[in-house]
């Protein structure tokens, strides 16, 4: 089962992992490994690139981090060849995307001296942008016929677990996943609320939007590290939040 029926598919600039990531789930098809194994291997990923940015191996953290985004589509992948779409995979993704972002940037503060608040601005803009592309990408996600609809343009009220779920942990990573992300989800909907009601949204936009995506701004956070440019990360992931404006004006005046 894909996130996308065929005829949405879109070049997705963001998603570069995917056929690693497949190759993964398939070796793990027939093993006791679940997608949520494979979402804490992508969770201890992200915290040992942090580690070697505090240890000076740039290189080697930036490679990590591709890793992490790889394996932050096999989980997915994985449930998928198994038929088996969970709410707690994806509350517990979401969440730990999150939590890595905030301790990578923190990293980053920590080696350059970075002010806090620099550093703040930096979480707030990395996460508007991969929500902004979240947002776009969800409301084809959720009209297309046969794809993955565990996720929700509005998570405004608890799911019913899936089958094999626990209720109880469902509703414990749901309150999480709203504490983490209902500001920013309430501020893209309102900059552009109007883009729920487009009947199609085309491939061309969704690849300029998938340029916020996660996995393209952990390629840019690694190569910007590999040519030891981590002074610099900061800084761009703030200035680099001013094509959101372009990114929905573009929306709202071509795409009716």
């Amino acid at each position: 089962m894909s996130k996308l029926a065929p005829e949405n598919k879109f070049l997705d600039f963001s998603d570069y992992g995917r056929t690693p990531a497949r190759w993964i789930a398939k070796s793990l098809l027939n093993t006791k490994f679940t997608a949520v194994h494979v979402t804490i291997l992508f969770m201890i990923c992200g915290l040992y690139a942090a580690y070697f940015m505090l240890k000076g191996n740039y290189v080697l953290a930036g490679g990590l981090l591709i890793l992490k985004s790889v394996l932050d589509a096999a989980d997915g992948e994985l449930a998928r060849l198994r038929k088996k779409p969970s709410y707690i995979g994806r509350y517990l993704d979401s969440v730990f995307d999150l939590i890595l972002n905030f301790i990578l940037l923190y990293t980053i503060k920590t080696i350059t001296q970075t002010p806090w608040e620099l550093m703040l601005i930096a979480f707030v803009a990395l996460q508007l942008q991969g929500t902004v592309y979240n947002y776009y990408y969800l409301i084809v996600r959720n009209n297309s016929e046969g794809g993955d609809t565990t996720s929700r343009i509005n998570e405004n009220s608890f799911p019913k677990a899936l089958h094999g779920e626990n209720q109880g942990v469902v509703n414990v990573l749901y309150v999480l996943y709203v504490l983490f992300y209902r500001a920013f989800d309430r501020v893209v909907i309102t900059l552009d609320s109007g883009a729920q009601n487009v009947k199609h949204l085309p491939n061309w936009f969704l690849s300029f939007a998938s340029f916020y995506g996660l996995g393209f701004q952990l390629l840019i956070m690694a190569t910007m590290l590999a040519l030891g440019l981590i002074n610099y990360i900061i800084p761009f992931f703030i200035f680099y939040s001013f094509l959101i404006v372009v990114l929905i004006l573009i929306r709202k005046t071509i795409i009716k």
